[in-house]
């Protein structure tokens, strides 16, 4: 129990006054705050991923002793590889084949998915309703005989896309023209730039398998810890003693030839009609090459041998003879010369 008394300042203005002024504006202060910090109602799923970035609302919450990300209504994802994976708050799943981009939208029970690009598949039992929204067509899963659903939605940038009915069927419906289709249950089909006129079948290109290593991990699994440092030391002494392993050599390059195309630069002249056209023949095709090196056979050669006779050996008399100087021979010239010399001789 609160006890005012009755005072005045300097001017004579009751306190009294000033208090009760201030209790409103404390009240308001209160309803303020609480307003800034709803409930969170508007849980989507924990999403995890290899290569993930998510931006908006979210919250981390702790599920079997691990920490994951809880997206919120409006939270924005990006895929840039490999796949993630949403586990929605009312149960089923949805797989995410990246690169892909989208935003999650949550009212009530309903669940949009505005897909920006990528692929989406999509595993519901009955709840939420889930519809998955592209800049033209709007997707939704419909159950046959309340059984599950599963579906395959998927948008590249260049506005193709396919949409696969594995488990119940599917509508299809224009968000400008308001125009419908429903695909049937194991249905494959695909169309271009959102116009149902270019609806035909897939023929199997819209695929998204899950991987097995984004399944749920059970509540008795370690998932990780940090080394101890006994640990360190082990693995420490296990690489010193590993063997090195050899590096295997590159295997050599084989050289290519590489062809070069030079030709004379264009122009063009506004003031003529007629632009004019180059000659062909200042063309020039360059080719280059790397000169091989002489080439080395290494190998034998089969085959019979050639056997060489050798030339006998001379004797020694013939070795005498071919040394001793031939007599020179008896010319014209010789005779004259002995004549007049036996006749300039005395006779003894």
């Amino acid at each position: 129990m609160f006890e005012m008394k009755r005072t005045t300042g300097r001017r004579g203005v009751p306190l009294i006054f000033l208090v009760a002024v201030s209790l409103p504006g404390f009240a308001l202060q209160r309803s303020t705050a609480a307003a800034d910090n709803p409930p969170i109602t508007d849980k989507v799923g924990a999403i995890e991923g290899d290569a993930i970035s998510v931006e908006g609302p979210m919250s981390v919450d702790v599920v079997h002793g691990q920490v994951k990300t809880v997206l919120r209504s409006g939270s924005d994802v990006h895929v840039k590889a490999g796949q993630a994976r949403i586990d929605l708050i009312e149960g089923g799943h949805i797989a995410i084949c990246g690169p892909a981009h989208f935003s999650v939208l949550k009212s009530g029970g309903s669940l949009t998915v505005a897909l920006d690009t990528g692929t989406i598949h999509i595993f519901l039992q009955s709840e939420p309703a889930l519809t998955v929204y592209t800049p033209q067509i709007q997707v939704r899963p419909i159950s046959i005989g309340n059984g599950s659903m599963e579906t395959i939605v998927g948008l590249d940038a260049a506005g193709a896309m396919c949409i696969r009915a594995t488990k119940g069927a599917v509508r299809i419906e224009q968000q400008l023209t308001g125009q419908s289709m429903l695909v049937p249950q194991n249905g494959d089909v695909s169309l271009t730039n959102g116009q149902l006129e270019t609806l035909q079948a897939s023929g199997g290109r819209c695929f998204c398998e899950e991987q097995q290593s984004l399944a749920p991990v059970s509540s008795g699994t370690e998932v990780s810890a940090l080394a101890s440092t006994e640990e360190l030391k082990r693995r420490a002494a296990e690489k010193k003693t590993a063997p090195a392993v050899a590096e295997s050599p590159a295997p050599p390059e084989k050289p290519e030839p590489v062809y070069q195309v030079f030709m004379p630069p264009l122009h063009f002249d506004a003031a003529k009609k007629v632009p004019e056209e180059f000659d062909p023949q200042l063309i020039v095709l360059v080719r280059r090459v790397r000169v091989r090196p002489t080439l080395i056979f290494q190998g034998k050669v089969e085959g019979d041998a050639v056997v060489a006779q050798a030339a006998p050996a001379a004797s020694e008399a013939q070795k005498t003879a071919a040394a001793k100087p031939k007599p020179a021979e008896d010319t014209t010239w010789n005779r004259v010369r002995n004549y007049v010399r036996k006749l300039w001789t005395p006779s003894s």
